[in-house]
């Protein structure tokens, strides 16, 4: 991994940063010296962001504003798409209700023609319904929840982010190559929201009909501050593993508490986000997780995007920043093949199995019957402290899920597992 800027690039930076901040987060995002024959207001492409930046999933949030942000600074670096401006209305969802008030506002008084973003299942589930209504293409670049795929999916949502299925079964499939399933005891601690639920769902399912066993499942409120009662919990029941689906801040206060305990039952988890994992500190972490994209990635596109999201923020993208980013690569590249921008024209070609450079080994594609992105996710295993080149520095690679010559369905959910028919 490359080493950060250095200082003097850093102090113009936060500068730079700290004027952008002052416009508010629904600025448009436009370079300065974007050619006068596209900034007439009509000839203009507004895309709409939405995203919690602040709340329990305020840092994620915020790392995927910045990945859309980079994605149209670059277009309209490159002179725009169709020979128009990317303009990026971006919106704080902080939650369900937030999130229909800002969708409505950017698709009838904006005038956006694709909205982007999210964390939050049940944030995205109420997006989606207004696509729905407006008939307005969605990506949904942060929300896992199988149901969004399944029983809710619609002709309008596409998603970028991983389901819950495909986080459950990277990890679980390295673990039973592993012997680590079968017979093995496993206590799970579940938020209690949509993303919650519906990943302890489709985790247990997974462990228990490949031979594992579930002593018990807590629901644990957003924003807890104290475990103590579920690491007695845990202290008692003396799992094989302890098994997270949490998320955000939770994520991060359950992890530091959990090293202070001193207990010996290794961690696994449903979702792993690289920044409540940052925020924890590699003193703090251990064993083998999964992600659906990580700076380390030794793909020439991935390390470009890389560094420059560090010259611009002095530090890595997450996994949330990718999505972010590819998700407005991917409208923008639809637009410039149909050389149209109605949604209409964006369903059609995205079902019909378009290819997308996703900043992995292989390209990505959206099957017609979910609109899942068809890609490969990681395992990735914590790095020893003294190995650590920074603060981000804090995974290796072990593999992709799936290898290269197997099919990328492999860690979907099949269309038994998770019916969709779409509205």
């Amino acid at each position: 991994m490359r080493s950060g800027p250095s200082s003097s690039n850093r102090a113009s930076r936060r500068g730079a940063l700290k004027k952008a901040a002052a416009l508010g987060a629904a600025a448009a995002v436009v370079p300065i010296g974007f050619p006068a024959i596209v900034r007439a207001q009509s000839d203009v492409i507004r895309i709409g962001h939405l995203t919690p930046r602040t709340g329990f999933l305020g840092q994620v949030g915020e790392y995927g504003f910045r990945g859309a942000t980079i994605a149209a600074e670059e277009l309209n670096a490159s002179g725009g798409v169709l020979g128009r401006k990317v303009e990026l209305i971006a919106e704080d969802s902080v939650n369900p209700a937030t999130a229909v008030n800002k969708a409505q506002k950017l698709l009838e008084r904006d005038k956006v023609v694709v909205l982007i973003g999210e964390v939050s299942s049940a944030s995205a589930g109420a997006i989606a319904e207004q696509a729905l209504k407006y008939k307005t293409a969605y990506f949904n670049t942060g929300a896992n929840s199988d149901a969004l795929r399944g029983q809710s999916c619609n002709r309008y949502m596409f998603h970028v982010e991983g389901c819950n299925t495909m986080y459950a079964k990277t990890i679980g499939m390295w673990q039973k190559e592993y012997n680590l399933v079968k017979d093995a005891k496993w206590y799970f601690l579940t938020a209690d929201y949509a993303f919650g639920h519906d990943l302890f769902r489709v985790a247990s399912r997974f462990l228990q009909d490949n031979g594992g066993i579930v002593l018990a499942n807590d629901m644990v409120p957003t924003n807890t501050a104290d475990y103590s009662t579920y690491i007695q919990k845990v202290r008692a029941l003396q799992p094989d593993f302890v098994y997270l689906n949490l998320a955000g801040v939770d994520q991060t206060a359950f992890l530091k508490q959990y090293k202070e305990s001193n207990l010996p039952f290794p961690l696994a988890g449903g979702v792993m986000d690289t920044v409540p994992f940052w925020a924890a500190g590699i003193d703090n972490l251990c064993g083998h997780w999964q992600s659906l994209w990580y700076h380390g990635l030794k793909v020439p596109a991935a390390q470009a995007f890389t560094k420059r999201f560090w010259n611009r923020f002095d530090g890595p993208p997450d996994n949330q920043a990718w999505g972010d980013y590819v998700a407005m690569k991917i409208a923008a590249q639809t637009f410039t093949e149909t050389k149209r921008t109605d949604t209409a024209t964006l369903v059609a070609h995205l079902e019909k199995g378009a290819t997308f450079d996703i900043l992995k080994e292989r390209a990505g594609s959206f099957r017609a019957w979910d609109h899942q992105l068809l890609q490969e996710m990681y395992v990735l295993v914590v790095k020893s402290k003294a190995q650590s080149k920074d603060k981000w520095d804090i995974f290796d690679i072990v593999r992709a899920m799936p290898g290269s010559k197997d099919s990328l369905d492999l860690i979907q959910p099949t269309q038994a597992e998770n019916p969709c028919k779409m509205t």
